[in-house]
């Protein structure tokens, strides 16, 4: 029998016909779960995939396609691994025991198709009757990826649940620019991705966070870890991170009302396109590129964000966690175990300058990047304290109204100062930000003063 397969590309569709076999699965070794699985273990072709053949190639690719020699070379297989290196209950709806863990088959090897859909049988037996979707939803019931991404071995899913990422926030239907960052389903729909699961159609309000699934394609990708857009290009279209972390890091200078910076890490980072720039201010380029946005920082903002490391139970010696880097926190606070927490109010001694700062020989050493840091917020500091001075001043406070629709020198410096009051503007691009803060500073003097000027000298050469 000859199906079509269709396969999408960024300009164009092509239509392949491929042979499926005529009968195109197996009965089920574990009957009761329905679990197909292989339809041929020898070369790993799925039974879902003698129809859905783009998925399978796809997912061949993945690393859930090697899950179970991955288990096996990795020198401490045990029993209790391999329900999240086959086909079973884990990652899926099915109640009880299935798959792998009631009949050890090579034919559930690997994490398959039905390890997220969930049992084929019915859909083989009536494909217009059913549709096995999978979910987005990593903590729906500890169903998806939550299953076997969680615990102290692979505990992704536990850190992402504590993150800012695991918190929809679901904005009015008709402002479709928040929607597609701040929802799972609007980044999808937003990135083009328009296959189905199961919380596709949910109502605002009911919408998952930046899942598991918004950041990983489960079927597979020609990134690293499986993302859906790679991390280590520095440009604010292809970044995976920088895709929503681009958000007015500029003044809406046309706008009725100015509103300060929102998400304007990429920006920051790559020096392009962040902050008000003063008549005449001409950067120093090469400087402001210089720091954690350039080549030197190759998976830009994952090396600060996504630092995996092992931590020894200091309880046994011996007992491990992975720390996986899934709260997103650049230099974190530690707990009494050394395992970052989502508690930041801590000491600078108290925080993780090793594990972002100096994999990638950045700094020399932790405390390096600790004096690196405390250098940048403190001449940032002395910048704001300084503008805050000058927009009080009577000429600048009555040239400073955010919603008359007329932008002045007053606004910009209102905008360059609340993006330098951020605090990952000094760690994002401290030598922009001084810059620009010093250059506000002579714009905001020569427009309405003379003003006392008490920035110290060292920031001013």
């Amino acid at each position: 029998m000859m199906v079509a397969a269709v396969a999408v590309g960024c300009t164009e569709t092509k239509t392949e016909f491929v042979e499926v076999p005529a009968n195109p699965s197996n009965p089920p070794p574990d009957a009761a779960s329905g679990m197909l699985g292989y339809f041929d273990a020898a070369s790993k072709q799925t039974t879902c995939g003698n129809c859905h053949v783009g998925m399978q190639t796809r997912w061949s690719q993945s690393q859930h396609a090697d899950a179970w020699n991955t288990l096996q070379n990795s020198g401490g297989a045990q029993d209790f691994c391999a329900g999240c290196h086959t086909v079973s209950e884990n990652g899926n709806t099915a109640e009880g025991p299935a798959g792998w863990n009631v009949v050890q088959t090579e034919v559930y090897h690997d994490v398959q198709c039905e390890s997220c859909h969930g049992e084929g049988q019915t859909h083989v037996t009536n494909p217009d009757a059913s549709q096995p979707l999978a979910s987005i939803a990593p903590l729906d019931g500890l169903a998806a990826c939550a299953d076997c991404h969680s615990g102290t071995h692979h505990g992704f899913a536990d850190e992402w649940a504590q993150s800012g990422h695991a918190t929809p926030i679901a904005y009015p239907a008709s402002n479709a620019s928040c929607i597609s960052c701040h929802t799972g389903q609007g980044a999808l729909a937003a990135w083009g991705v328009n296959a189905d699961y199961i919380e596709k159609d949910a109502p605002l309000g009911s919408q998952e966070g930046i899942t598991c699934a918004v950041c990983h394609n489960p079927h597979g990708s020609d990134n690293s870890a499986q993302l859906r857009v790679p991390i280590d290009v520095p440009d604010q279209n292809t970044n995976l991170c920088i895709k929503c972390h681009h958000k007015r890091a500029a003044p809406e200078t046309e706008a009725e009302t100015l509103r300060g910076p929102h998400s304007p890490q990429g920006p920051l980072l790559l020096g392009e396109g962040a902050g008000w720039f003063p008549p005449d201010f001409d950067p120093q380029i090469e400087r402001i590129r210089g720091s954690h946005g350039t080549t030197g920082n190759p998976r830009v903002c994952a090396t600060c964000h996504v630092t995996s490391y092992e931590v020894t139970d200091p309880a046994s010696g011996d007992h491990v966690f992975n720390v996986t880097g899934h709260l997103f926190l650049p230099i974190p606070c530690m707990d009494a175990q050394g395992l970052p927490t989502t508690d930041q109010d801590c000491t600078l001694d108290q925080r993780n300058f090793t594990a972002g700062c100096t994999e990638f020989g950045c700094h020399a050493d932790d405390i390096a990047a600790r004096s690196a840091y405390v250098t940048a917020n403190t001449r940032i500091d002395a910048l704001v304290a300084q503008m805050e001075a000058l927009l009080l001043q009577p000429p600048v406070a009555a040239d400073l109204d955010r919603t008359d629709g007329i932008f002045t020198v007053a606004d910009g410096a209102w905008f360059n100062n609340e993006l330098a009051k951020m605090a990952g503007s000094r760690v994002h691009n401290p030598f922009l930000i001084e810059q620009l803060m010093l250059a506000t500073i002579t714009a905001i003097n020569d427009t309405y003063g003379p003003f006392p000027i008490t920035v110290p000298m060292s920031l001013q050469l």
